[in-house]
């Protein structure tokens, strides 16, 4: 986790209570429409996973209170988010962003990218599994996991902080 931030509401005398979370982890090494968006193309290099990490971080989750969606505060939220990260770029992959335009109403923009075919359990799990210890090859997913997401297709966005970092960590 790299930074978070907590949408909190007060409602009448009571204390405050979290209602929405956003949370921003390492960007993946390489993503298609990273690709597409910027132009890159080749193998990454130290210095390059370097520079991604200093300039570009992932917003892997949102979560909003059932109760508060639905009433136009979460764009507003993830935006807010977002410009508080302290990261140049902001990149969100979402099965949601197909069907709810919220990413677009935060100041995101939408890069198309390809369909992926079919993919087997191997192949899948070459991308999506874990290693043990953080080492060496890369477990098989579960059955379920495997047959819940293999046709997963997320949508890519990017969200341009540059304007808002200047002093803010480090100048990233």
């Amino acid at each position: 986790m790299r930074h978070v931030t907590v949408l909190w509401d007060r409602v009448g005398d009571e204390d405050e209570r979290a209602v929405g979370i956003c949370v921003f982890t390492t960007a993946p090494v390489s993503l298609a429409g990273r690709r597409k968006f910027f132009g890159l193309q080749g193998k990454w290099t130290k210095l390059g996973l370097k520079a991604l990490n200093e300039q570009v971080v992932l917003l892997s989750r949102v979560v909003l209170h059932p109760t508060y969606r639905g009433v136009g505060i979460g764009a507003e939220f993830i935006r807010r988010s977002c410009e508080s990260c302290g990261w140049g770029w902001v990149e969100t992959l979402t099965e949601l962003g197909r069907r709810n335009p919220v990413f677009e109403r935060a100041g995101f923009v939408r890069v198309p990218t390809e369909a992926k075919g079919r993919r087997d359990r191997a192949g899948h799990s070459a991308i999506y599994g874990t290693r043990r210890g953080g080492y060496g090859k890369k477990r098989l997913v579960s059955e379920e996991t495997f047959e819940k997401s293999r046709f997963s297709n997320p949508a890519y966005y990017i969200f341009d902080n540059r304007g808002n970092v200047g002093s803010r960590r480090g100048g990233r």
